[in-house]
């Protein structure tokens, strides 16, 4: 008696480029796969819905395709990758407008065509990059020099962050809230230390030796240092705030993950716990490092005069050093605004949005 001949269930997704089917199959003997006319053949013995059978199935595509299939057996699927004639997005896999039953969409990889040119521009820059690096000297070699060279940076700059927030943890369960006010004095050389070192970050992205962009990260080295330097340390009044420990405690809490992350990244590491915080945790903290310290150092600037100035003769109108304070205050929810539309571009990247149901 012969083997029954059925349609297995077959799953498509696309690129600009290629189009890719996963055929539900295993254990698939002498398959039969062709494009004659622009219709995709398959025919092959294997294990599917139906059991041991010969199945098979024949899709006429939407658009015209290069008539060599080339395919892949694995124990439980056969993946089959189709190349485009031309490079352009399609409404739907075939011609006839009602899909076929047994065809569905790969949502493993599925992306939008907004998406998939992304990654069509990101492989593009690769291969540009690729061949700048060869036309530079050996690939891997300069590879290994950037990633070594980061790894240092990233691995510095997470020791001293991981030092002020250690030093600061154990002086809080030690001293409690005494420990608040004589933060500054206790940690400052070292969050000098750190914030000056973070302009090679910025320089990084300028020169092009990162991939992140300049703006957020010179709005994010300015601000703090603004703070660091100009705020807390120019200002006794503002050194013994409880303030400056909060600050320190947000900004350490933030960088020994966002660090830790880049190291993993440089020796092409992916621990998922640390990813969700890198791409998690500034939502929360990000905002708070940011407002508290300059609302409380405007009075003081005010009353003490420090950094005003008179406009010469005939004007003679005293300008505070607060009113420019005030301006600043406007200025960080700009770049709050956009740097939060940056961390949340990367964090949507990274974990993207919930699949919508596609025709």
């Amino acid at each position: 008696m012969e083997n029954q001949v059925l349609t297995p269930h077959v799953y498509w997704a696309q690129r600009h480029r290629e189009l890719y089917l996963r055929v539900e199959l295993s254990d698939v003997q002498n398959p039969a796969i062709s494009i004659t006319e622009n219709v995709l053949h398959f025919k092959a013995q294997g294990h599917g819905a139906k059991g041991d059978n010969v199945y098979e199935f024949h899709l006429e595509f939407l658009d015209l395709v290069k008539p060599e299939p080339v395919y892949k057996l694995t124990q439980r699927q056969v993946n089959i990758t189709v190349q485009k004639k031309v490079s352009q997005w399609w409404e739907r896999l075939t011609k006839q407008e009602k899909r076929p039953l047994f065809l569905a969409p790969d949502f493993d990889r599925w992306l939008d065509e907004s998406d998939a040119e992304m990654e069509l521009r990101a492989k593009e820059e690769e291969r540009l990059n690729k061949l700048r690096l060869e036309s530079e000297g050996s690939p891997e070699t300069l590879t290994n020099l950037r990633k070594g060279y980061l790894f240092m940076y990233n691995l510095v700059q997470f020791l001293g962050f991981s030092w002020i927030f250690v030093n600061l943890t154990v002086r809080f369960c030690i001293l409690g809230k005494e420990s608040f006010y004589d933060t500054f004095h206790t940690v400052a050389d070292m969050m000098y230390f750190c914030q000056m070192l973070a302009v090679v970050e910025t320089i990084n992205a300028a020169i092009g030796v990162t991939t992140s962009p300049v703006l957020p990260s010179l709005i994010q080295l300015l601000g703090r240092n603004f703070i660091l330097f100009i705020i807390f340390g120019t200002m006794e009044e503002m050194q013994n705030k409880a303030v400056v420990f909060f600050v320190f405690y947000l900004w350490s809490a933030i960088e020994i993950f966002r660090y830790s992350f880049y190291m993993l990244t440089c020796i092409d590491m992916d621990w998922k716990v640390l990813t969700w915080l890198r791409y998690t945790l500034w939502i929360p903290l990000y905002p708070l490092g940011c407002l508290a310290e300059v609302i409380q150092s405007i009075p003081i600037f005010n009353e003490t005069g420090r950094f005003s100035f008179t406009l010469p003769y005939p004007v003679k109108i005293k300008v505070r050093f607060s009113f420019f304070l005030q301006i600043y205050l406007i200025m960080i929810f700009l770049g709050l605004y956009i740097n939060f539309r940056h961390l949340y571009k990367q964090r949507r990247r990274r974990y993207g949005q919930k699949k919508k149901k596609i025709h």
